[in-house]
């Protein structure tokens, strides 16, 4: 029987028209490359079925292609997609990844940190569910952290954030672009930056539209059972509103019961939007929310790749946000 000729990086450099060292650095994920370069690297080696062997890789560059990614959040609603993310970009290198769910407990974030380190991973990525800062990792010499979502206190770290603010601007010019003008807010506990940031968004966009909330803010629980007691709250206050910017979907779609409710129509009555984009909550609601996308698989696939950057020896302190987006559906406005 033939004997099967074993594909060297040497064979998928040439194919790909690429130096070996190129062809290395496309395939682990490091060096400033094209991302039309990395991926005409990446299909020359599936079309030869190369495998690299990370445990060569590991000896010769001193890295175990593993990183490490400590959550909070033990739901997993915002971690999950930026996890998923981060997987992606870390996929291309052939690095692995490690979770590990602190619940929000110190001491078991601390056995995380020992652990990972024992590990000798390349580096950490550490996220959470709310967008309130949090102190740093306990020292961790010599690897890289990088804060995905809930960014670390230190302004020297690096962390990647949601654009909350720039998400309800959206929200706020869809609805303006609608006709809407008397726009109330119903949203999560005040105590909550999320919660009092992206109400403080809508009441600036009104104002650089000449405008005022039509009601004070009402804060309460992420909860549909909150938002229909704020629906019904507003409407028995007597307060014109064509318009609810809610802080989480789960908050818009009670809304959108609240209102249904009292046989007010949405959107020709009142147009909600929500935040989020959560796919369970927002389409299944009635009608579907309009809302807006933290695009949190994004923000976790660049969380990765700064984490990449740093490892390679390219660190980026400071916050860096990534763009929101709306999805429009038929809360605001109807197919």
């Amino acid at each position: 029987m033939a004997r099967t000729q074993t594909v060297r990086l040497a064979d998928v450099a040439a194919l790909a028209g690429v130096s070996v060292g190129t062809a290395s650095k496309a395939l682990n994920g490091t060096g400033q490359l094209r991302d039309e370069t990395r991926s005409r690297v990446h299909e020359a080696a599936g079309r030869l079925g190369f495998r690299s062997n990370p445990l060569a890789r590991g000896l010769v560059s001193g890295r175990t292609f593993t990183v490490g990614l400590i959550t909070t959040d033990s739901f997993g609603r915002f971690s999950i997609p930026v996890m998923l993310g981060a997987e992606d970009a870390l996929g291309e290198g052939e690095i692995a990844v490690v979770l590990c769910d602190s619940r929000d407990d110190l001491i078991r974030e601390q056995h995380y940190v020992r652990t990972l380190l024992g590990r000798q991973v390349d580096g950490i990525i550490v996220t959470g569910r709310r967008t309130e800062q949090r102190a740093p990792l306990s020292p961790v010499p010599g690897v890289p952290v990088v804060y995905a979502f809930t960014p670390s206190a230190d302004p020297s770290d690096c962390s990647v954030v949601a654009d909350d603010v720039g998400g309800t601007r959206f929200a706020v010019d869809h609805l303006l672009d609608l006709g809407r003008t008397r726009v109330a807010v119903v949203t999560g506990p005040a105590h909550h930056r999320a919660a009092v940031v992206r109400a403080e968004a809508v009441t600036d966009r009104l104002a650089e539209a000449g405008l005022q909330p039509a009601a004070p803010t009402r804060f309460g629980e992420w909860s549909e059972a909150w938002g229909r007691q704020a629906a019904a709250a507003l409407l028995r206050a007597g307060t014109h509103v064509d318009a609810v910017v809610c802080g989480s979907d789960q908050v818009a779609r009670g809304v959108t019961d609240g209102l249904r409710d009292a046989d007010r129509s949405v959107p020709d009555d009142v147009a909600v939007v929500g935040f989020d984009n959560w796919e369970v909550i927002a389409a299944a609601s009635r009608p579907p929310l309009t809302s807006v996308d933290l695009r949190l698989q994004a923000l976790g696939q660049q969380a990765a790749r700064l984490l990449l950057d740093s490892i390679g020896g390219r660190p980026a302190p400071g916050v860096h946000p990534v763009a929101s987006r709306l999805v429009v559906r038929a809360s605001t406005q109807p197919g």
